[in-house]
């Protein structure tokens, strides 16, 4: 090979050395690196696989890229052949050897033809020069051959990741689905029905979708690291798997809460009946209690006792008619909404009746209050005051008459507490009378 331009000062024999022996662990390195990407997984997956969108215009790329890397690697080996040849012709190299082996070495001494089929999609390095033939030296052909691999190897294990993290995970989420579709149907949940049952139809149909999407552009389901220089950095899209993960979990928590009810449906249904029933029997206390009160208190008010509603025992007759039909997706909403109607109606009877009885607690309270004095002035002497027994006798007719005006007997007990608070704070109480005194006069 001729020296038209030496590459700089000419090569002495221990830099030929080094320069060789850097290049061959190079080639080495390059070798296996070429040879790991021919047997990746990913690299594999993606010459069978029938590729849409970004996938596919980047795999395209990729391939003319991986068929350059080759020509470029064979170019290299021939030229660090041919440099080990010259190198070894004679134990100390002569100086046309040497020049020669500089040229070979630091020069442009690598020329490619450029060929249509494995250049027309593959990146160039400075963005595409449109020659026919580019020349090289190693170091520059070593440095393209790495960018080349560079972009290939991230493609590749980008793609590789998406299939190894997603469609496995989502076959998985689909036979849960499976399952899950078979229990709901067992206790009646089915689209069109019940909410649950078109979820599940919808997740479905997403699950089915996205399963067809990762498998064919996986590339579409990648999120790259900002800023990472290493081949493959990023991680797999699972936003939307994660999404339809999170839906079917609230449809199986559903399906659970129908489960629970077809269990203790009868239990529930009981504790209802008997509610009611209680609800039933406390408004009918105090009905009979406001016929009392009218009848044993005069000019009062009291309020009107309305009878059960016929609306829950309906909707009792309803859930008891889905339980016998295994309607458990309908029974279970019917039931929460019965239980919380019931306690209230309970709370609403109990209010009733305290209502009513308020006016016979108010007669109660006077009596108690009536005897509490007169216990009172018994205790300091004074149960023989004829003036607080003509008191007390005149409010305890009021009190234990019917119909028993509450006004006019709350006034007649006051009356006779202020006579009798009169009389304790005067301070006059009957004693005994004094002994007669018996003894004469001198006595």
């Amino acid at each position: 090979m001729g020296v038209t331009d030496p590459a700089g000062p000419v090569m002495d024999r221990d830099e030929v050395d080094r320069a060789l022996a850097r290049l061959g662990a190079e080639h080495e390195a390059i070798e296996t690196s070429l040879l790991a990407l021919q047997d990746h997984a990913g690299r594999r997956l993606l010459e069978g696989a029938e590729l849409t969108g970004v996938t596919k215009e980047r795999w395209t790329t990729a391939e003319a890229s991986i068929t350059l890397l080759w020509a470029y690697f064979d170019a290299y080996t021939d030229a660090l052949r041919s440099a080990r040849e010259i190198r070894s012709r004679r134990r100390w190299s002569s100086r046309d050897d040497l020049v020669e082996l500089t040229e070979l070495l630091r020069g442009k001494s690598v020329t490619l033809a450029g060929s249509a089929t494995a250049t027309a999609n593959a990146p160039t390095l400075h963005g595409g020069s449109g020659k026919l033939t580019e020349q090289f030296t190693l170091v520059t052909l070593v440095d393209r051959m790495n960018e080349l691999y560079a972009t290939s190897l991230d493609m590749v294990v980008a793609a590789d990741a998406v299939w190894s993290a997603l469609p496995a995970r989502i076959d998985l989420l689909a036979a849960e689905l499976q399952r899950t579709r078979r229990l709901a149907h067992s206790v009646g949940v089915r689209p069109g029905e019940h909410p649950a049952g078109d979820d599940l139809e919808r997740i479905t149909r997403t699950l089915t979708k996205l399963r067809s999407e990762v498998v064919s552009d996986p590339l579409a389901y990648w999120i790259p690291t900002q800023g990472s220089s290493a081949p493959g950095g990023g991680k797999p899209d699972t936003t939307v798997y994660d999404r339809e993960a999170r839906a079917l979990e609230d449809v199986r928590r559903e399906i659970d809460a129908v489960l629970t009810v077809r269990q203790d449906a009868e239990q529930r249904l009981v504790r209802l009946r008997d509610v009611l029933s209680r609800a039933d029997r406390t408004l009918a206390e105090a009905r009979t209690a406001r016929g009392e009160v009218l009848a044993k208190i005069a000019a009062t008010e009291v309020p009107v006792v309305s009878g059960p509603p016929t609306v829950l025992q309906e909707q009792l007759a309803t859930a008891a008619e889905y339980r016998r039909h295994a309607q458990w997706h309908r029974l279970s909403p019917l039931l929460e909404s019965l239980e919380q109607k019931a306690e209230d109606e309970l709370l609403r009877a109990r209010e009733s009746l305290t209502a009513v009885t308020a006016p016979l607690a108010v007669r109660a309270e006077l009596r108690g209050r009536l005897d509490a004095y007169k216990a009172k002035v018994a205790r300091h002497g004074l149960a023989e005051d004829p003036f607080l027994i003509e008191r007390y006798d005149a409010a305890r007719r009021m009190l234990w008459s019917a119909p028993c005006d509450l006004r006019v007997a709350g006034q007649a007990v006051l009356r006779y507490q202020q006579a009798a608070a009169e009389l304790l704070g005067s301070g006059r109480v009957p004693g005994p009378r004094a002994p007669e005194d018996r003894r004469g006069p001198g006595s």
